[in-house]
């Protein structure tokens, strides 16, 4: 090797050695906690920038690949319903965010009782954020309107998380905040089950998180599997409601 090749090559990784530093340390940066992102306390203000949403959501807890849809089947008080989740293709932008539009479909007897419009986004790290819903519900034999909705950026309505990017026993967090008190869901992870069993079938390592309003006296536990979603839901504190998937299409 010549000297003027020794020296080429000792100029091109000094070169690139600040580069490939800096690099790394971008990938070692780490989402915050949910609790940080979005806070249980008041005054609530989440910092969230446009900038930093991605197109899609695929964080491996709720996947909401565009065409999927998951049927579960359930009761609710005494009455059995159905109640499909469509990932619709179309989006919808919210205050410069593209979000995913996941209908929300429950049915009784056939007759469809409520119709729900979820929208979620992901930001860089993978965490879901929630950032409103358009809510109807059948009354006097027509959908309308339910009081419910909310959408970020409309009557002081805030986003929340709904799934945290790396859920972690004991992580609190607020799913969503409609003033004056309309929705103030919160949610907090518990300890994994080792084994669970739907309609769908058996799973292992289920995460379960515990989900609750200050608004409404109730407590309810969901399930989720990795690279599946939800895969069940029931009401542990209050009323009677459980869901569980029967089916996913993709």
């Amino acid at each position: 090797m010549t000297r003027a090749l020794r020296f080429a090559l000792t100029l091109c990784m000094i070169t690139l050695a600040p580069t490939a530093a800096v690099a790394g340390a971008a990938l070692a940066v780490k989402s915050p906690r949910p609790g940080v992102l979005a806070p249980l306390s008041e005054p609530y203000a989440p910092q969230i920038r446009p900038s930093e949403f991605v197109a899609g959501v695929d964080n491996p807890w709720l996947p909401y690949k565009p065409g999927t849809r998951f049927r579960f089947e359930g009761v609710r008080g005494k009455t059995p319903q159905r109640d499909a989740e469509h990932v619709l293709h179309r989006t919808k932008t919210i205050q410069g965010v593209r979000a995913t539009i996941v209908r929300d479909t429950v049915s009784e007897r056939g007759r469809v009782v409520e119709r729900t419009d979820d929208w979620y986004a992901q930001d860089r790290w993978g965490n879901v954020w929630y950032l409103g819903e358009a809510s109807y519900e059948r009354r006097h034999g027509t959908l309308v309107r339910a009081g419910d909705s909310w959408e970020w950026g409309v009557d002081g309505a805030l986003p929340g998380i709904i799934m945290p990017a790396h859920p972690k026993r004991g992580d609190a967090y607020r799913q969503e905040h409609y003033a004056p008190g309309e929705a103030l869901d919160q949610a907090r992870v518990l300890p994994r089950l080792a084994r669970l069993t739907v309609l769908y079938g058996t799973f292992h390592n289920v995460l379960v998180t515990s989900e609750r309003s200050p608004l409404e006296p109730q407590t309810e536990h969901k399930y989720f599997v990795r690279g599946l979603g939800e895969v069940a839901e029931r009401v542990v504190k209050g009323h009677h409601e459980t869901f569980e998937l029967v089916s996913v299409m993709h």
